[in-house]
């Protein structure tokens, strides 16, 4: 007849319903159309397996009618909160699409101008710049494969070598690594502020600051800046990477850390890099308890990296 003869307070908790008595018919503990559609099904006797979403949380519902030889019982329900491995699977379903999208981008250029080449249609310095081409597009393809791997590493969480790390000297070794790409581009990089030291993993901190620098440089304007400022304090230590660039929308904010987003898709393409180094930074900063935060406007963006000198002496 569709009313309560047991339940648990998980069950409720899924379904938000605050209270319910014995006897209670089930829909009052859930209104929703679908959820009605199982426990109907369930009560003529047929089994359903629905993934609904309760509240904002996505829950697997298993409606199985009790039976046996002497009749028809009732109907067992089961709800199982299976939020965290839909997220999963979606995100494993987005990776895929975008790692595919990718590497098709350079892969159909390496491809086409391999076969102008090959079928000796193109000339000798034709050939030379078709190379050149091949080569970049190669070198892409290189860099994307290595942020994925190197990414994949992250998610699994491995283990660091944790040593105390002079933070200003590891942003002038950024610098200095950039400083040929920046050239290029009329963009300064400064270095400013204390030889604050933090606990963490000398590698990894390197690759947080250099996607962010690397970033910074890229999506600034010609003859614009980049300042990196490293300030102690009593409870950590704080960077902040300061540019001159095109700055980033308010409402893209939330999303800049996600892998392969970028903000300006027409310009990214111009670009040269991954699309991953973003999400590369908030996996090394949330490995050292660090909290990222942005700040940005016409006059550029400020990425702010701040490291807690508590998580540091548990690490």
């Amino acid at each position: 007849s569709g009313h309560v003869l047991s339940y648990n307070k998980s069950a409720l908790a899924l379904l938000g319903a605050k209270t319910a008595e014995i006897g209670q018919h089930i829909m009052l503990l859930h209104r929703g159309e679908d959820f009605r559609r199982i426990v109907e099904g369930a009560l003529c006797g047929e089994k359903r397996r629905q993934i609904l979403e309760f509240g904002g949380r996505m829950c697997r519902c298993i409606a199985d009618p009790v039976a046996d030889e002497r009749g028809f019982h009732g109907v067992v329900i089961v709800i199982l909160d299976v939020t965290e491995a839909v997220g999963r699977e979606k995100f494993r379903r987005e990776f895929t699409a975008n790692v595919s999208h990718e590497l098709k981008t350079p892969l159909t250029s390496i491809s086409g101008y391999a076969e102008l080449i090959k079928s000796g249609i193109a000339s000798a310095e034709d050939a030379r710049e078709f190379s050149a081409s091949i080569y970049d597009e190669a070198q892409r393809t290189i860099a994307l494969v290595g942020d994925i791997i190197f990414l994949s590493t992250l998610d699994e969480e491995p283990p660091m070598e944790k040593t105390p790390i002079n933070l200003r000297a590891l942003c002038e070794r950024v610098r200095a690594r950039l400083s040929r790409a920046a050239g290029g581009k009329r963009v300064s990089i400064t270095v400013a502020g204390d030889a604050a030291e933090v606990i963490g993993d000398a590698a990894l901190l390197e690759a947080m600051i250099y996607n962010l620098c690397d970033n910074a440089v890229k999506y600034n304007r010609d003859g614009g800046s980049v300042e990196l400022c490293v300030s102690a304090a009593e409870d950590g230590a704080v960077l902040r990477v300061t540019d001159t660039g095109i700055g980033i929308p308010g409402a893209e904010r939330e999303r800049i850390f996600e892998r392969f987003y970028r903000v300006d898709k027409g310009r990214s393409q111009a670009v040269s890099g991954t699309g991953l180094g973003l999400a590369i930074v908030k996996h090394a900063a949330a490995l050292h308890n660090a909290a990222i935060s942005v700040e940005s406007g016409d006059w550029g963006s400020t990425f702010t990296v701040k490291f807690q000198k508590e998580a540091q002496d548990n690490a």
